[in-house]
């Protein structure tokens, strides 16, 4: 599966950047997230639980981050197991840009899942992931709203929405199960 897609968000880069990096943030956003703790530098232990169409499963995994460039990219790489329901891998590429009073985040997932999660129609999987990406970037700027009310100074622009080539959960999602997003975000939308 391949996926892009941008969010525009009324926070400025370096608190956007912050959040991103910020494991109690994440794990508060992710829809599912149950862990989501530093192991080593740039290493996290992810775990999370979630249910499309019949299948349930808690997966756990990891997520490593490459390639930081601070305050604007990094890349992450992410594995998770799910047990009989099935497992994710792949990469995320985030990057950030400076956009009005606020910033843009982009991102790019390469993934692949196996397992029962795989089997499920693509229009549940689809219906799912654009479910879960909101979800995420609702929780997102609503904690970073939370956290800096002063620096929220304009609305967000609408997002624009994700294009995958096949379908599947987003970037930040799989990140979530891998390891479990995101972001992103997903992930991130």
């Amino acid at each position: 599966m391949e996926m892009t897609g941008s969010r525009a968000l009324p926070m400025s880069q370096q608190i956007v950047w912050d959040a991103l990096n910020n494991a109690e943030i994440l794990k508060a956003c992710i829809p599912g997230c149950e862990k989501f703790e530093l192991t080593e530098p740039n290493t996290y232990a992810v775990g999370t639980a979630i249910k499309i169409g019949p299948v349930a499963a808690r997966f756990n995994g990891r997520v490593l981050l490459t390639d930081i460039v601070a305050p604007t990219s990094y890349q992450l790489q992410f594995d998770a197991q799910g047990g009989v329901a099935g497992f994710g891998k792949g990469s995320s590429r985030v990057e950030l840009k400076p956009a009005g009073s606020g910033c843009e985040l982009h991102y790019t997932v390469n993934s692949t899942v196996g397992g029962k999660i795989a089997q499920l129609g693509q229009r549940l999987i689809d219906g799912a992931a654009k479910s879960l990406a909101e979800d995420f970037f609702r929780r997102f700027e609503e904690e970073l709203q939370a956290r800096h009310p002063a620096a929220a100074t304009a609305s967000p622009a609408p997002a624009a929405a994700p294009t995958a080539a096949n379908g599947g959960l987003p970037g930040w999602a799989w990140a979530a199960i891998a390891a479990a997003v995101v972001l992103g975000l997903v992930l991130l939308t």
